[in-house]
């Protein structure tokens, strides 16, 4: 028996094999069908070679994936899989391979790009895994924190450590059956990416004699690893804001043999060799990759002037008070010789490892202590889970490999030449019993001694706190809790308004109508969009302000960075902060708020909808102007559509998907996806769910393939 493919009445594909290879096989298949431009983007971003067809706007991406070797790790961590894992990698790429011609000439983008598909190496699902996840961790905000001490002090290092929720997040929470209808748990949740075009993730529903599984998978990587139901054991996650990539100031000098770093025992040779990226429309790029003993080179390298580090290189620092048994101390970097670079230390590059052994044997899984079992094997990204089975058992923990190390290691870039910051083993990851009700939401909790910054606790408080009003829940009556936009994080905000006196008449009636709001960030609600254009003029003005001017001037660190960088977009989210915050003197709040809200005021107003649209991401821009939806919500609502204040109202980031796993029957969960299960323009299922995400339907998980329609064979 092949492959066979069935379909229900969404596209959503429903794949049946003999064994778990042919069914490995037919994803891959699957995968270069439905998706076949996303999952070439992906590889050639894991490869560093998009602006080979993108152009010099993907320059930056390029350079980072080839100087932090994502191919070359995926490699690595092929090559030490165990050989049933290998083969079920190799099996799904052998799938890939035999159709993505097929699905190519399907998708425009090809010829619109004259880019041409190309046959996938064994480890290539692994580097799409990790060109996702290089950035997910946020080690850029190193970088941020590294600036914010040079340029205000040491003790400003956490100013803006407002638990920003960044670009990646999720919401998720689980019911026991003592306070459900049916008495047997319930899983939900959503995790919070950028929203693109395809979608990021794929419903599917793998099934063979080993296991039959429904869930979430990755276009262009096997299995299904964050959200999945076997019909015994269901599973889901979210970001664990652990802190487990670090950043190392290298000192790099040439010698006659090569490239040489310093580390806590002298100078020691650097691997490394030169590389050219082909970019369209423009000149070849050649750039030059370096391997400290700490890991690959991603910023600066042997020809580049020293860059002050914290104190370092400051007027008021004498370098021979450097201590050099204190491993926090930068103040004789300047003194060093060699040039500067910073080296990125993640665990696949030092493991050879990323966990993907987990994957088969979660959907082999039959009970939580089977799911509990194989996550002890999970690398990375380091996720909280949450797991329930059908006798009515309850999972709650951390996975994932977090490092030892010190503590200057999670907060900055650490110096190289120093010892100290090694790593020294792996943490244990905690667990947490279930006490009817368990959230995860990104903020402070179980994951806590594994991170620096976290997520506002907002979004968990209000989800536990909706949870706690009934001990009846159904699948159905979940739906509700995704579509929450309660945003308690106005309150000091609107505290400062509420003080302000004297004021202009259309500045008097607008503070009236803000603090008779009912703090609800609904489409329809002009209330909502006022506070966010009050919002946005506090985040412009705080981001003026003459004590945060040494912050204002772009850094001078590669733009792929940026996100992380942006002064407004780092005000914006440490408001709550920033509004009571003695650190910042002569920042006059109340002054701030008035001139804002004069602002706000003189606006037209329109219903937050009319402001916050939905942008989705596309590798493409889109040929003409298309119009997407208004939606509810904002970045600390459980509906968490993010969108910049300051910058933008327009949301990129929010619900990637959603799910509800009922534990009384696989067939009583639900599903949905922003978009639809194709990626090709103008499927019947490129887009279809787009109004159901809208307006927080979800559509229902069927399994029985009598239900479902068989795909024709392709020749």
């Amino acid at each position: 028996m092949t492959v066979t493919t069935y379909r229900d009445a969404w596209g959503i594909p429903h794949l049946r094999a003999s064994d778990a290879l042919q069914l490995a096989r037919g994803q891959g298949e699957n995968a270069a069908l439905d998706r076949a431009w996303q999952i070439e983007v992906e590889r050639h971003r894991s490869q560093g070679t998009t602006a080979s067809f993108l152009g010099e706007d993907a320059l930056s991406w390029d350079r980072l994936a080839r100087r932090a070797r994502l191919d070359d790790t995926a490699r690595r961590c092929f090559e030490n899989l165990d050989e049933p894992t290998a083969a079920w990698v190799s099996a799904y790429v052998d799938g890939v391979n035999a159709a993505l011609v097929r699905g190519a000439s399907a998708a425009p983008e090809f010829a619109a790009t004259g880019l041409e598909p190309r046959p996938w190496e064994p480890w290539t699902p692994l580097g799409v895994w990790l060109a996702h996840h290089i950035l997910f961790a946020g080690f850029p905000t190193k970088l941020w924190r590294e600036e914010v001490a040079r340029r205000l002090g040491d003790d400003a290092i956490e100013l803006f450590a407002t638990d920003d929720p960044g670009t990646a997040g999720s919401n998720g929470w689980m019911v026991s059956g003592e306070r459900t209808a049916t008495g047997a748990p319930l899983i939900a949740g959503d995790p919070h990416r950028f929203i693109q075009d395809p979608g990021f993730y794929q419903q599917i529903h793998l099934s063979c004699p080993e296991y039959d599984v429904v869930g979430f998978a990755v276009p262009g990587v096997p299995g299904v690893a964050h959200f999945g139901h076997t019909g015994g054991v269901a599973w889901a996650i979210t970001n664990a804001m652990s802190d487990y990539h670090d950043l190392y100031r290298e000192r790099l000098r040439r010698t006659d043999g090569g490239v040489e770093a310093l580390g806590p025992d002298g100078w020691r040779p650097a691997v490394h060799h030169r590389e050219t990226i082909e970019v369209a429309g423009g000149e070849p790029v050649e750039i030059e990759v370096i391997e400290t003993e700490r890991g690959p080179v991603v910023i600066g390298g042997p020809d580049e002037a020293p860059e002050p580090s914290g104190t370092a290189g400051r007027p008021d620092q004498d370098p021979s008070n450097q201590d050099p048994s204190d491993p926090c101390d930068l103040s004789g970097a300047a003194g060093l010789p060699g040039a500067s670079g910073i080296s990125l230390r993640y665990p696949p590059r030092v493991t050879a490892d990323l966990g993907f052994a987990v994957i088969p044997a979660l959907m082999r899984a039959r009970t939580v202590a089977d799911v509990d079992r194989a996550l002890d094997g999970w690398i990375e990204p380091v996720n909280v889970v949450h797991a329930a089975d059908t006798a009515g058992e309850l999972l709650h923990r951390v996975a994932g490999y977090v490092p030892v190390r010190h503590r200057d290691n999670r907060l900055r870039v650490v110096p190289a030449w120093l010892p100290g910051h090694a790593w020294r083993g792996r943490h244990d990851t905690p667990r947490a019993e279930v006490d009817g009700v368990a959230v995860m939401a990104n903020a402070r909790g179980i994951a806590t001694p594994l991170g620096v910054e976290f997520a506002p606790p907002h979004r968990a408080a209000r989800i536990e706190t909706l949870l706690r009003r009934s001990e009846e829940w159904t699948a159905h009556e979940l739906t509700a809790i995704h579509m929450d936009t309660h945003l308690a994080a106005a309150k000091p905000l609107l505290a400062q308004v509420a003080g302000l006196e004297g004021l202009d008449p259309a500045s008097e009636r607008l503070r009236r109508r803000l603090l008779s709001w009912d703090l609800h960030m609904d489409a329809d609600s002009v209330e909502a969009a006022d506070y966010a254009r009050l919002r946005s003029a506090v985040t412009r003005r705080i981001a003026a302000a003459p004590a945060l001017k040494d912050l204002a001037a772009p850094l001078s660190y590669p733009a792929v960075f940026a996100p992380w960088l942006t002064l407004t977009a780092k005000v914006a989210f440490a408001l709550e902060t920033l509004l009571t915050t003695d650190r910042l003197p002569g920042l006059d709040v109340p002054a701030v708020v008035r001139a804002a809200l004069a602002e706000a005021a003189a606006a037209e107003p329109v219903p937050w909808g009319g402001l916050h649209r939905l942008a989705p991401c596309r590798a493409l821009p889109a040929g003409r102007e298309e119009h997407w939806p208004g939606v509810g919500g904002d970045h600390d609502c459980v509906l968490a559509t993010s969108s910049t204040p300051g910058v933008t109202h327009l949301s990129s980031r929010g619900p990637s998907a959603r799910y509800v796993w009922d534990l009384s029957h696989r067939d009583n969960s639900l599903w949905v996806v922003p978009l639809g299960t194709r990626g090709m323009p103008g499927d019947p299922h490129h887009r279809d769910q787009l109004p159901l995400w809208q307006r927080g339907e979800l559509v229902p998980v069927v399994t029985d393939f009598a239900r479902l329609t068989q795909e024709p064979e392709r020749p």
